[in-house]
């Protein structure tokens, strides 16, 4: 009979470590999960506040082209 006992403890607590291992796996990926959003986040704004400078320097090079178009038209 002791050994009957003993053979179900093991196996509870084998259980038990498996659940916990298992939970604290799940965790981690949340963890990471959020992390990975919390990157794209980042870059989106980034990419946002660059839109303008972008928008500058288009409108500064065709100003350019419209001037030499200029030029070449007079010649």
């Amino acid at each position: 009979m002791a050994t009957a006992g003993a053979f179900f403890g093991i196996a509870f607590l084998v259980m038990v470590l498996f659940v916990v291992l298992n939970y604290n796996g799940l965790v981690g990926l949340r963890n990471h999960i959020g992390e990975a959003w919390s990157n794209v986040d980042t870059e989106l704004k980034r990419r946002y506040e660059l839109i303008p400078n972008l928008v500058v320097t288009v409108k500064g090079y065709a100003q350019h082209e419209q001037e030499l178009f200029e030029r070449v038209t007079q010649l």
